[in-house]
């Protein structure tokens, strides 16, 4: 279900003095002040792993997230930290995206792994992530702000207010990480050239993947970066400068490994975009979850966001929030109970009453926060078996202008009955090998699916729906329907 996970506490990464020391770099070589150990930052990826995966999920396809685990563990044994506890995670994320925390461990999406045209572009990527870990440029981020400002942060952590939902739902989670610098990115691609050449992956697949992530950003609206490249500043024309440096380069040391069709095979049947199995927005805000037959709609204008543990909405001027989630509790009762009794709340008298038929309890309180005094509406509704917990909550002085709206969401609650809704199906890629040459528009019109040529030529990394591939060739389209708007 993409409801969220409770914010996370910072970190604190030392636990008693901090000892300032000179160390080498392993991947560079450079002496530099650290102060964060090795055992330092694995406990933070320890840490970060698991709430990871419960705010984004994981892709539930034990050979798609083999496949990657494997290619990675690879090369993270050739990299300068074998001994790290590497993991390699598949996100069960639509957005183009990979990225790593301390410690080892590294994540793609399955929305990046769509765009990929072959194994070595996947290693490309796993390589640039590791380089990101066996360069400490977390544990050096943090160092910096120590020494900067006196206060050892670990990142942005998730805000338990209003500024941590009312981004693009695909910034739902912001990582519990300092975002790299442009030196970093450079010196990340730099160690992606290494440890491909290590594992003798063909380095020229790397262009590639810079470009295919332009074309991306392209195409997503007005020159929206995909959000990989928004969590990894291009250091200027990367495209440019891996491929002048593959020009200096001695052919026998290229590498020789690309597995297309591998690869090709291994993204058949992924989910393709949203999965609306896991919920999905209507026009309107109008949130419907098919899995749990359920629906609610968030005011109009604000934010929302669909998260694996909360289903969140935002103000336009991010003084209010609404989330729901699903309660541990057995009965609306007993969610409003433990609701009010956690520490710092002030609640009010709860009230039974229905919501569209289903039984209920709300009740009004108050909190004092760091951000200032808070009021708020929380709802606890049984349907099907569950107790849902809705909570509406914003800035006191801002609560008159948002209470209504509020109300009228939480109010909004209801079973959902229409069938075309709840047997949605997610879209799927599906491998096609042609039985002769073909454009890549020959190929969509024989293939005619939910989604255009322009997105074809995308997914297949083509030049254009001009774009000729010879016979033989194995080629991704797209099936399914889109989700009813």
């Amino acid at each position: 279900m993409k409801l969220r996970v409770a914010a996370t506490r910072a970190m604190a990464v030392v636990a008693g003095a901090i000892v300032v020391g000179c160390a080498v770099n392993p991947a560079t070589g450079e002496r530099e002040i650290s102060l964060v150990s090795e055992s330092q930052e694995i406990a933070m990826g320890q840490e970060y792993d698991p709430q990871i995966v419960a705010s984004m999920g994981l892709y539930p396809d034990s050979q798609v997230q083999r496949y990657v685990r494997d290619i990675g563990l690879r090369m993270a044994a050739q990299s300068e930290r074998p001994e790290l506890p590497w993991t390699f995670r598949v996100i069960d994320d639509p957005v183009v995206n990979a990225f790593a925390v301390p410690g080892g461990f590294i994540y793609v999406t399955r929305g990046i792994m769509g765009y990929m045209d072959n194994e070595a572009q996947l290693a490309a990527v796993l390589g640039h992530e590791i380089g990101h870990v066996t360069a400490r440029h977390t544990a050096q981020q943090i160092t910096r702000t120590q020494l900067a400002t006196g206060a050892l942060l670990v990142g942005s952590v998730l805000s338990e207010t209003v500024a941590g939902v009312a981004g693009e739902a695909s910034q739902g989670l912001q990582l519990l990480f300092l975002k790299f610098g442009r030196d970093d990115e450079r010196q990340s691609d730099d160690l992606a050239f290494r440890y491909m050449a290590r594992t003798n992956y063909d380095v020229r697949e790397i262009p590639d993947v810079f470009g295919m992530l332009a074309r991306v950003s392209e195409a997503q609206g007005g020159g929206r970066v995909p959000e990989w490249l928004s969590t990894h500043p291009d250091p200027g024309n990367r495209e440019q400068a891996a491929g002048a440096r593959i020009e200096s380069m001695p052919p026998d040391s290229l590498g020789q490994i690309v597995r297309r069709d591998e690869f090709i095979q291994v993204l058949d049947g992924v989910v393709y975009g949203q999965d609306p199995r896991q919920g999905f927005f209507q026009e309107g805000n109008r949130f419907v979850h098919p899995e749990l037959a359920f629906r609610i709609s968030f005011p109009d204008g604000w934010q929302t966001a669909n998260q694996p543990q909360a289903v969140l909405a935002g103000s336009p001027q991010q003084d209010a929030v609404i989330q729901l989630t699903l309660s541990q509790s057995a009965s609306p009762e007993a969610a409003a109970n433990a609701f009010g009794s956690q520490q710092g709340l002030q609640p009010g008298q709860p009230q039974r009453e229905t919501v569209n038929g289903l039984a209920a309890v709300t009740t009004q309180f108050a909190a004092e926060t760091q951000q200032g005094s808070i009021r708020g509406i929380a709802a606890f509704i049984e349907l099907g078996g569950r107790v849902y917990e809705l909570i509406g909550y914003g800035l006191q002085q801002a609560w008159g202008g948002n209470e209504t709206a509020v109300r009228r969401s939480l109010g909004s609650f209801a079973r959902e009955t229409d069938r075309a809704l709840l047997d949605v199906e997610p879209m799927h890629i599906d491998v096609v090998r042609i039985d002769r040459d073909m454009t890549l528009a020959q190929f969509a019109q024989q293939n005619a699916g939910p989604v255009t040529v322009e997105e074809l030529v995308l997914l297949n990394q083509a030049t254009g729906p001009d774009h000729s591939f010879a016979a033989g060739t194995m080629l991704k389209r797209v099936v399914g329907r889109k989700p009813p708007g």
